[in-house]
């Protein structure tokens, strides 16, 4: 998407969940030019990762994750969207695109 609109992402910092904690996803963002920025999940592995240790900065996945939850926060205040109740998706998307309008008209006026 972003070659479509001629966005550069050459040396983007990449912050993902430990989910994501993989060769195949470093070596993906790797490839597409860009710095993956994914703690080490430790959960499930009985000794350590081999080689050398994974560039991590917890600075930039807090504010990452600090970001998004307040975001989920103020969209939680519109009791519609946090149950979907509409079939059509296209309803609930209109309805959440209001809902983000609604955000960012209380936050930036």
């Amino acid at each position: 998407m972003a070659h479509a609109i001629g966005m550069d992402l050459q040396g983007a910092t990449v912050s993902l969940d430990g989910v994501y904690d993989c060769r195949a996803s470093r070596k993906a963002i790797f490839n597409w030019g860009m710095n993956p920025n994914i703690p080490e999940n430790v959960r499930g592995r009985k000794t350590s990762k081999r080689g050398r240790k994974r560039r991590f900065d917890p600075a930039i996945f807090e504010e990452r994750f600090r970001t998004i939850e307040r975001m989920f926060a103020w969209e939680d205040k519109f009791c519609r969207l946090l149950l979907r109740f509409d079939r059509i998706s296209d309803v609930h998307y209109a309805f959440k695109t209001l809902a983000y309008t609604m955000i960012n008209l209380r936050h930036y006026c």
